[in-house]
């Protein structure tokens, strides 16, 4: 299951990766589409826990912003969760994989130092992160009475217990 703003085509694109690749793997991929966090949040209440397995995160900042309320209502009705933040795990999701975003803020200072010490922003190169953080929960996993397999937890670069 997942949530998104129809009118944000990075959602509607990540939302017909996501519908393609549930294809491939033969689970049924539910979309719930959502103009304002008011709405999310109203669709969330009346959502019911036997209408879908897991949250899924599709990349639509409206729905992002509203990642406590999800995993608030995801854990009330016992959901599991996945996100595109690997920070969201210690707020109570089961996994987060993408750029960790204290990388990316580390980085971002690294440009301002060099700005303030001098340097023309466009003579800066232009960097990358190159590296996705996988992140997990095990006392979300408890709660929804899931084993995480030990390959995924060897893989992870944080585990909450």
């Amino acid at each position: 299951m997942t949530f998104y703003d129809p009118s944000n085509e990075t959602a509607m694109s990540n939302a017909k990766l996501a519908r393609e690749a549930a294809r491939q793997l033969k689970v049924e991929f539910i979309e719930r589409h959502v103009a304002s966090a008011e709405a999310l949040q109203l669709d969330l209440k009346r959502f019911q826990a036997q209408e879908a397995d897991a949250y899924f995160y599709t990349g639509d900042a409206m729905v992002s912003s509203q990642a406590r309320f999800i995993i608030a209502a995801a854990r009330a009705k016992k959901l599991a969760t996945m996100f595109q933040d690997p920070g969201l795990v210690a707020q109570g999701a089961l996994v987060g994989y993408g750029v960790s975003y204290y990388e990316v803020g580390r980085l971002s200072a690294k440009y301002v130092q060099r700005v303030l010490a001098g340097s023309s922003p466009k003579s800066l190169p232009v960097e990358w992160l190159n590296r996705l953080e996988l992140a997990v929960n095990l006392k979300a996993a408890r709660e929804l009475g899931l084993t995480i397999p030990q390959a995924v937890l060897l893989r992870a670069d944080k585990v909450i217990e």
